[in-house]
């Protein structure tokens, strides 16, 4: 990690500034410590924009080029044609360049998506309700109809999130899971979903060779040292970023 204050996807190419934020190098207090992004936690407003001021500078950018939402859980997808905080949308698109997409995150899955043929960007929150409303495949879609997307000329990164070995969850939510992608543990009597490889499968149903996608090995909870976890700290922590910008 050359950078504390995030990791950077290889997948993509030079021109693409991708990163997904750790809770590294910030200076907000537990139990926001110390990097919280996030706008909507009830951490010290001067701290998460400080905060936000050293993330987006050390991608070289700043926080004036940001385009993001308070997320819902849904499907919604924002085609951002300007720097705004929107309200109620889980993934943003964009073809203009300098513009940062940001999806934020304390457990959901960060994917980020990158058209090298039509120059158009992706930045998407895929909690397991995005995830089986297939958030990946709206976007795709989206990213269609605006800008002509084919997703075999996209590249993506599926970041760190709650991992398969973390993710516990009772029949509720494990029944709108493919079997590939649980397992029921009889000790514990409860099933874990695998968030990751199911967004691949999504992405790949669409269209992505399985080549042009990169996982992340991080778990937001067993790596908790170096990444806000919602379940972990039982709802009181910070946020982190995934963004995506094209030079």
């Amino acid at each position: 990690m050359k950078n504390e204050l995030f990791i950077r996807p290889s997948i993509f190419p030079k021109g693409v500034v991708a990163a997904q934020s750790t809770r590294l190098g910030g200076i907000s207090q537990a139990p926001y410590s110390t990097l919280n992004l996030g706008l909507y936690t009830d951490d010290n407003a001067n701290d998460v924009s400080e905060n936000r001021k050293r993330f987006f500078e050390a991608l070289g950018g700043t926080t004036n080029q940001v385009c993001g939402a308070y997320q819902v859980h849904g499907t919604k997808v924002a085609v951002c044609e300007q720097v705004e905080e929107l309200n109620g949308f889980d993934a943003f698109i964009t073809n203009k360049k300098g513009l940062f997409l940001a999806a934020t995150i304390a457990d959901c899955t960060p994917i980020l998506i990158y058209d090298k043929e039509k120059e158009a960007i992706a930045a998407i929150h895929a909690g397991w309700k995005g995830t089986i409303g297939n958030i990946v495949g709206i976007c795709l879609d989206k990213m269609n109809e605006q800008y002509g997307t084919k997703p075999i000329n996209c590249l993506a990164y599926i970041g760190a999130c709650i991992a398969e070995c973390d993710f516990e969850v009772d029949a509720d939510v494990a029944d709108h899971f493919a079997e590939a992608y649980k397992r029921w543990d009889e000790g514990k009597g409860k099933y874990f979903v695998n968030l990751k490889g199911t967004n691949k499968a999504l992405l790949m149903n669409k269209g992505l060779r399985a080549e042009h996608i990169e996982v992340s090995p991080y778990s937001t909870v067993s790596d908790n040292h170096l990444f806000f976890s919602h379940r972990k700290e039982k709802g009181k922590t910070g946020r982190a970023l995934a963004v995506i910008s094209m030079l």
